[in-house]
């Protein structure tokens, strides 16, 4: 292999590696449920996250199409982690915790708490994969819509996402004896069927011509940052308030971004500003969350600042990358 070739298997293989493991930080660490202590358990957990967050972009990237179809896909794996690996959708005592995360706005029909539903597939579709994904683009914005894996990597990938499952799942299954209904199985997986098709039946990807206002990235950045903060701060109590609010936050997100994107204004560092609001909401508010794991609370805050200044560093490497690659490619001043 030349010198010339080999680069450019490290320019792509960089980029997906470091997205396989920043999915499972965003997650779980920035987010505050695990300690820094608990770092090594990114090996155990980044075959699921990073996996799946990976499949997600390969597979669209490869399909020439965008951001929608990414945002329909990680709703789909939300559903998934939660209806399957850890059946948290249908669980009235998840983990024996005594969260009572069915609680609020529960349907007895469904076996489900629409607050918890709409708050955790928030969480994985907004966040675990959408976030981190904007985030690694970001840094590589000259490759940005480009695929990054070949066939080979995109088997490795779904072999790492399925054992990754699997071990979750596993896990899971041995830690709590509740079962979901085959009923609740077999509708999440229609679901998640109809998300797939969705996804590949959305336009493909095309650049923005349409006149009309853009704002600067800031500003996006501080919609995804009040935003976010909005659904991490609504409090489960409220019941079908809860549910409603956190419903109407994200609609209201997904249709002002889709009307920003159509202006030909509109490019990466808006994308940057998005995921970077988004995911500074995740590192403030993780100051306010308990661990999952028991352990020492200066301990628990140090690590939420250890994450969130991860997230900044990232966040400016990335913004950094993106402003270079705009001034290279902008126009000449006449």
């Amino acid at each position: 292999m030349s010198e010339q070739a080999a680069r450019a298997v490290e320019r792509s293989i960089l980029p997906a590696v470091g997205l396989f493991f920043l999915a499972p930080l965003v997650a779980e660490f920035l987010l505050g449920d695990l300690p820094i202590r608990m770092l090594p358990v990114v090996l155990v957990i980044a075959p699921m996250y990073g996996g799946g967050a990976l499949l997600i972009r390969e597979l669209v990237r490869r399909a020439g199409r965008g951001w929608p179809s990414i945002v329909v896909l990680a709703l789909a794996y939300g559903i998934v982690e939660e209806a399957y690996t850890t059946q948290s959708l249908f669980n009235p005592n998840y983990l024996k915790l005594n969260l009572h995360l069915l609680v609020p706005a529960y349907i007895p029909e469904l076996g489900i708490g629409a607050w918890w539903t709409i708050f955790v597939l928030t969480l994985h579709t907004a966040w675990s994969v959408s976030t981190s994904i904007a985030l690694v683009e970001a840094s590589v914005p000259d490759r940005a819509e480009l695929p990054w894996l070949g066939n080979l990597g995109i088997a490795v990938t779904a072999v790492l996402f399925t054992l990754g499952a699997f071990v979750t799942t596993r896990y899971q299954l041995k830690q709590d004896a509740f079962r979901a209904s085959h009923a609740q199985l077999a509708t999440a997986a229609l679901i998640c069927v109809a998300l797939v098709v969705l996804a590949f039946l959305l336009p493909r990807r095309s650049a923005a011509t349409g006149a009309g206002p853009v704002p600067a990235p800031w500003i996006a950045g501080a919609a995804a940052l009040v935003a976010g903060s909005a659904v991490l701060l609504t409090p489960g109590a409220w019941n079908w308030g809860a549910a409603t609010a956190i419903l109407a936050i994200d609609l209201v997100m997904v249709a002002i971004v889709l009307f920003w994107s159509q202006h030909s204004g509109w490019g990466m560092r808006h994308k940057l500003a998005l995921a970077s609001g988004a995911a500074l909401a995740y590192g403030w508010h993780a100051f306010l969350a308990k661990p999952v794991v028991s352990g020492s609370v200066v301990a628990a805050r140090i690590s939420n600042a250890i994450f969130l200044l991860g997230a900044v560093a990232l966040i400016l490497f990335a913004a950094r990358r993106t402003n270079a690659l705009a001034r290279h490619t902008a126009p000449p001043v006449a």
